[in-house]
């Protein structure tokens, strides 16, 4: 029996619709040698119509196994949306490690390039300056090799929010889950900007790394995918480690009903007392 397709939403003013659900870069992803792991992860994910798959150079292995994939499948990587990310914040190391990247994965472009991991303001103006990767960034756009450029971040809310404020950027990622609702900054501030531009909106750190999984509480992966999914996002990318965590967030993306207020606050609110803790990737708060 053929299976349902995802539901898909419009990736910001980019006019690309992707699936609501994505396969994310961490995971199995983001390790070394264990390509008889990895590469059945990304075969389930394209068997059950994922068309968002995401990377970054600093993902131990990821580009690599996607390497195994895309040479032997042209067309099938065609019809989706390969995404990768570089933390060089100068013009020539990023434009070194893009050619990298596409040597890597076996691939002529990237549907999005993206800044990885801004952290401070001083990070910003190194990139921003002459020389700086913002260059390279506009530079691959302009060329063809990636037809999308965004902007990703999970530790300080105000230097992301100025980033897509300031930069000619398609999309943002950052991290959308109970915790940040109730810490605020990410989900009041930058996703209202990121919304006022009309960028496509990238949601992260979703599980938690796994912390927020509590089967006994009934805080499970398919009720914090559904609460990404409730907020304004594009899609909501999750790392998986078997092909099995694929079926469940596939299934998630496909059976997907809007969370209402209510159940969204008890779910925040259960997490409130031990926000500031769980939000370990933001550093020290």
């Amino acid at each position: 029996m053929p299976k349902r397709d995802i539901p898909t939403r419009e990736l910001g003013t980019t006019n690309v619709s992707i699936t609501q659900v994505g396969l994310g870069g961490e995971g199995i992803l983001r390790t070394h040698g264990r390509e008889d792991e990895a590469v059945p992860v990304i075969m389930a994910a394209l068997e059950q119509g994922v068309t968002y798959f995401d990377c970054a150079h600093a993902y131990a292995g990821s580009e690599g196994y996607y390497g195994k994939v895309w040479p032997a499948r042209p067309q099938v990587r065609e019809h989706v949306f390969q995404a990768s990310k570089s933390a060089r914040r100068d013009r020539k190391g990023a434009l070194e490690e893009l050619h990298q990247t596409l040597r890597t994965m076996g691939t002529d472009h990237l549907d999005l390039w993206q800044i990885h991991d801004v952290r401070t303001h001083e990070d910003l103006d190194a990139m921003t300056a002459a020389g700086g990767a913002l260059e390279a960034f506009s530079e691959a756009k302009a060329s063809g090799k990636v037809r999308h450029i965004g902007v990703t971040g999970h530790h300080d809310p105000a230097v992301l929010t100025r980033a897509i404020e300031e930069w000619p950027v398609d999309t943002v990622m950052m991290p959308v889950n109970p915790v940040e609702a109730a810490l605020g900054g990410f989900m009041t501030g930058t996703l209202t900007a990121a919304r006022q531009k009309g960028l496509g909106i990238i949601a992260m750190k979703i599980l938690g790394a796994s912390h927020y999984l509590f089967p006994q509480g009934n805080v499970t992966a398919e009720l914090l995918i559904r609460f990404a999914l409730s907020q304004e996002i594009s899609v909501a990318i999750v790392g998986c480690s078997t092909p099995g965590h694929v079926t469940t967030l596939a299934n998630t993306g496909r059976d997907f009903s809007p969370m209402g207020p209510e159940e969204q606050e008890e779910l925040i609110k259960a997490f409130e007392p031990h926000a500031r803790k769980l939000a370990f990737y933001r550093g020290v708060l």
